[in-house]
């Protein structure tokens, strides 16, 4: 939905793309090349291992990031929002790194047609880190280049594995003690990444989640490209699966984004009224050379084609690596305010990753 800077040296996702633009790429069908198979049909909770939903993860302690420190002003340009209490509704052939088949994964992994390359099922025991040969962590307050206001630690308060989920909180508590752009951080939450331990290029991408809820937050899974250490962002590219902001938590937001104006986006909203936070969805994009399809619980919401506007360029045809984060605040959902409830959680169920099967990609 967003375009998301991501400049060294802790990276900046998110430069803000207009929501006009968007709602124009949208209702025009993303320039002709939006498919809505899916229409407003009902959407399931998704399929994979049905492992029971995680509390909040990790008692609200202060977190370890690795930049913390005193801060030496105030600064806040967030609104004072609720203190935290539980919270509501949130209880292709690869060119990159590729290890061997994972030994981890559910046997609802099987997928006919297609062979899982990597995946992580979070099924550590709980309380336990993220497994470090699978994903690294952003750290810092920054802003990521969208005025973001949360400060991404390392520490288990703001991303662990709990009840057979990878459980991502963003919270008030303990924020103070780092320094943001904008002064003393109000919110602190976790960015997870897979780069530099595993990217493909081409294949099925697919997740299972529950997203947060409330003004302010911005939860999302997506993909950018493994050469943006050489090309920076956003000629590497950059693929947004499962994307929302918390005050339209009833719409998931499938976009690319590219080195030009032209940033093509489509969405999936839950028929009946149903929202993100109440249950698991399963989030998928599939990508083969010049095409990428979104689908939320296998309904077909939006395809993409390398058929860009003049002037455009696809940057779409080399690996890209894997990202899980909550922002909080930034262009896009506007600052937490009194109605936001504080911690708030995304749940990951799994995340899988497959290769078809035969010669093509």
């Amino acid at each position: 939905m967003t375009k998301r800077a991501f400049l060294p040296p802790t990276y900046a996702p998110m430069a803000w793309l207009a929501p006009s633009l968007v709602a124009i790429f949208v209702a025009a069908g993303c320039s002709g090349r939006s498919s809505n198979a899916g229409g407003g049909a009902a959407a399931s909770s998704g399929g994979g291992s049905d492992k029971s939903d995680a509390s909040t993860a990790g008692g609200d302690m202060p977190g370890t990031g690795s930049s913390g420190g005193s801060p030496s002003g105030t600064g806040d340009d967030a609104t004072t929002s609720t203190d935290d209490a539980s919270a509501p509704g949130s209880s292709g052939l690869d060119g990159g790194t590729n290890p061997s088949p994972p030994n981890d994964a559910a046997d609802g992994a099987a997928l006919p047609g297609w062979t899982l390359t990597w995946a992580d099922e979070f099924n550590g025991s709980d309380g336990s880190a993220v497994d470090p040969t699978k994903w690294k962590h952003d750290v810092g307050g920054t802003g990521w280049g969208n005025n973001e206001l949360e400060y991404y630690t390392d520490a288990s308060q703001n991303a662990v594995v709990m009840g057979g989920n990878l459980v991502i909180t963003a919270t008030k508590t303990g924020a103070s003690q780092y320094k943001c752009s904008y002064g003393t951080c109000t919110y602190t939450s976790a960015r997870l990444l897979t780069q530099g331990l595993f990217s493909q290029q081409y294949g099925r991408f697919e997740a299972r989640a529950q997203m947060p809820t409330g003004k302010g937050l911005w939860p999302a899974i997506w993909a950018l490209g493994d050469n943006i250490s050489t090309v920076s962002w956003p000629a590497c590219g950059e693929i947004d699966f499962m994307e929302t902001i918390g005050t339209d938590i009833m719409n998931n937001h499938g976009s690319l984004h590219m080195p030009s104006s032209y940033g093509p986006s489509g969405e999936y909203k839950l028929p009946n009224g149903a929202s993100y936070a109440d249950a698991f969805h399963v989030f998928v994009f599939e990508w083969e050379p010049g095409t990428i399809r979104f689908y939320v619980d296998d309904n077909l919401y939006e395809t993409q084609t390398s058929k860009v506007p003049s002037g455009d360029t696809w940057e779409f045809e080399h690996p890209f690596f894997l990202l899980i984060n909550v922002a909080v605040g930034g262009q896009w959902p506007g600052s937490p305010d009194a109605t936001t409830v504080f911690p708030q959680t995304l749940k990951v169920d799994y995340v899988r990753v497959y290769q078809k099967n035969g010669t093509e990609p």
